[in-house]
């Protein structure tokens, strides 16, 4: 059974930094590209960043252009898990943030980040 665990949600001020994981399982997680979503009140989930399965030659990131060069997304396959730095935190990054693979699992249950002051 599949199963995605997101956390290290919080509140946070304005400009602040926190770090998201996911944990996966259920699935071989190596070779899936994992991406990071986030869905504000109110709003659709959208697409925040996402990270290919490693290669010989690495792997390759893509962000939302909301979120470039404030975020980054890592992997850990040791560990099946999938990172996303959060770094200079706006008030519009305010969403509860979900993990998944390219196959598109059932969704976890979310980690909420609440920027404020």
């Amino acid at each position: 059974q599949v199963q995605l665990v997101e956390s290290g949600g919080g509140l946070v001020q304005p400009g602040g930094s926190l770090r998201l994981s996911c944990v996966a399982s259920g699935f071989t997680f190596s070779s899936s590209a994992m991406s990071w979503y986030r869905q504000a009140p109110g709003k659709e989930r959208e697409l925040v960043a996402s990270i290919t399965k490693i290669t010989s030659t690495g792997s390759r990131r893509n962000y939302a252009d909301s979120v470039k060069g404030r975020f980054t997304i890592s992997r850990d396959n040791a560990k099946n898990t999938v990172y996303l730095q959060m770094n200079s935190l706006k008030p519009e990054d305010t969403a509860v943030y979900y993990c998944n693979s390219d196959r598109m699992y059932a969704w976890g249950q979310g980690t909420l980040v609440t920027v404020s002051s």
